[in-house]
């Protein structure tokens, strides 16, 4: 398999199955990221919110704020990470597919995002093809946090413009 470096200018041509992609960047999940978002969609779970239950849980870490990052949020954080390489020419988010949150993600976790693609095909739109990509999450412990499967229509780099 080969390996790329993160870069921009993506488009179906350029993606190739059986390429892993490191993406660039990292995020080190904040209360904002759990409390603000978590929040606004109506979530309670104490998990999120009770810090006396969690730093009292099996799944607390002393010494840390131990709540629980909402799940939706670490999707999204892994999905958005990627994006740089891996949505700069979509022209549509066709599935996301085989969602698995593997670990929690405790608040001061860093976030990194990798991508593997696993097939390109055909499309009935002249201009663009379908890539299928693999997301994984990682933290800085490098334990896997999250893992799906997302299919995009990508511009073809002859019909950019």
């Amino acid at each position: 398999m080969s390996m790329a470096l993160t870069g921009s200018n993506n488009y179906f041509e350029d993606f190739t199955p059986g390429q892993l992609i490191r993406h660039a960047r990292g995020k080190t999940m904040c209360e904002q990221d759990n409390v603000g978002i978590t929040l606004q969609v109506l979530n309670t779970a104490e998990a999120h919110f009770n810090e006396d239950i969690m730093r009292k849980n099996a799944t607390g870490r002393a010494g840390w704020t131990s709540r629980v990052q909402f799940g939706g949020v670490t999707i999204s954080m892994i999905i958005g990470l990627a994006m740089q390489d891996t949505g700069e020419n979509a022209l549509a988010e066709l599935k996301l597919d085989k969602i698995r949150l593997k670990s929690p993600v405790f608040h001061g976790d860093t976030l990194y995002a990798y991508s593997e693609v696993l097939e390109t095909r055909e499309s009935e739109v002249e201009h663009a093809g379908i890539v299928l990509f693999k997301h994984v999450g990682l933290n800085q412990d490098d334990k896997l946090v999250f893992e799906g499967e997302r299919t995009v229509l990508l511009k073809r780099r002859s019909f950019d413009g």
